[in-house]
């Protein structure tokens, strides 16, 4: 049985999550600035990202489509800044703590 307003409510969730990169997008371009941003989280969640794209063509689903391609365009381009990013001069080699350097 279907739930009254479920694409009201997709939209809804869909314009909010995307808005929230929307500030992270805004702060990279002005400053260009990505030293405290993850490189392999942005790939990661790229990826996801555009599985859940994926994942909304095969149902039919326009909430999970736009917001999903809306969300993945943001992602790469503080993905993309962010693997044009030149280390400091005399700083340790970029990466996550956890995965070291990124490629």
């Amino acid at each position: 049985m279907p739930v009254p307003h479920a694409d009201l409510i997709g939209t809804l969730a869909a314009i909010l999550t995307t808005s929230s990169f929307v500030p992270q997008v805004v702060r990279t371009l002005r400053t260009r600035d990505t030293r405290g941003i993850s490189f392999w989280m942005y790939l990661l969640f790229c990826a996801g990202v555009a599985l859940w794209g994926v994942y909304g063509v095969m149902l039919g689903s326009w909430p999970i489509i736009v917001a999903n391609g809306i969300t993945l365009a943001l992602g790469l381009v503080v993905l993309w800044h962010k693997a044009r990013e030149r280390p400091e001069a005399g700083a340790p080699p970029a990466g996550d703590s956890i995965s070291g350097p990124r490629p």
